[in-house]
């Protein structure tokens, strides 16, 4: 199958799959690390996480590696998460090229799950404890058509908690494309995330599963507008398919818009008023000179909001 022919394929998928079409998923809450499903970077949040098909920033460390090589000079990525029930998670990384066909980058991300109570076999308390995940990350892109890039991340996992002492961790693989149409306004991505397996779980008698997902994204500038459009159709194997969209106004440079939505905010909806709003994100971002400054809000309906900061920039 030739570029165009699987960018034409590609895109029918995302016009077609507008809403998850499997039924629930026996296979909900079987993996370990489900941090790892959180993306990173305020950009892509405020747009819904449709980030795969576009990965043209530093947060490309996370949704697509083959995207580092959109890149040049050495960058790095400071990402600050305030989620949902006290849990706090940040993402550091650094870029940098390797020779003109080659950039390799190194990341660190992790969450903090706050004090958690701790209770004895009758419920009665005992005070409270800490509990922490990390991935640590190593990641190469390299060029090998003038149009087509790939890119890997290979990633050591760990989480611990401080009541008993216990811990995991594990070996994890990502695996990226990268394609840009002669158009010169129109990308094409596609990855899959967390290939791999556990070297140790929290039982010695028994191992979990990562929480692999297939993404296929697509973006594009639009001719006649200052408006970036982008969209991502994720299949996890451990949930039902879902889709991520997502705008950016740059008619305000060094001023940008965005707003998003992902079908993945059917989990948050509790049937109160507020799951109008759950899978919405918005945020803006602002340029200046080497260094860029992203927002984003996201809503989990009932659930809270979400607020996350990213500063980044050229070395």
């Amino acid at each position: 199958m030739t570029i165009k022919k699987i960018f034409l394929v590609t895109g029918l998928i995302l016009l077609l799959f507008t809403t998850p079409i499997w039924a629930t998923n026996s296979k909900v809450g079987t993996t370990a690390y489900p941090f790892l499903k959180v993306g990173v970077g305020a950009r892509a949040s405020a747009m819904g996480g449709a980030f795969v098909g576009l990965s043209d920033d530093e947060s490309a460390l996370y949704f697509n590696p083959a995207g580092l090589m959109q890149l040049s000079d050495k960058h790095f990525i400071t990402y600050y998460n305030n989620h949902i029930s006290d849990i706090q998670s940040g993402f550091l990384g650094y870029i940098s090229p390797y020779s003109e066909k080659v950039m390799l980058g190194f990341s660190v991300n992790y969450f903090n799950y706050g004090k958690i109570e701790e209770t004895d076999e009758q419920g009665n308390r005992l005070g409270t404890f800490s509990a922490g995940s990390f991935s640590f990350a190593f990641s190469c892109a390299r060029k090998i058509k003038p149009r087509l890039d790939l890119g890997a991340n290979v990633k050591f996992i760990l989480e611990n908690e401080s009541a008993q002492g216990h811990s995991s961790d594990a070996l994890a693989l990502d695996l990226g494309g990268f394609y840009q149409h002669t158009d010169e306004r129109t990308r094409l991505g596609a990855v899959i995330h967390n290939l791999g397996f556990q070297l140790k779980g929290f039982a010695e008698s028994h191992k979990d599963p990562l929480p692999t997902v297939i993404k296929l994204g697509i973006s594009h500038s639009l001719k006649e507008i200052p408006l970036l459009v982008a969209g991502d159709l994720s299949v996890p194997f451990d949930n039902d398919i879902y889709l991520s969209l997502g705008g950016e106004v740059t008619y305000f440079k060094p001023l940008f818009l965005r707003l998003g939505w992902t079908s993945f905010g059917e989990n948050y909806k509790t049937d109160s008023d507020k799951d109008k709003w759950a899978g919405m994100s918005l945020g803006f971002g602002f340029h200046w000179k080497k260094y860029i400054f992203d927002y984003a809000f996201s809503s989990y309906a009932d659930l809270g909001g979400v607020h996350r900061i990213t500063i980044a920039g050229r070395i």
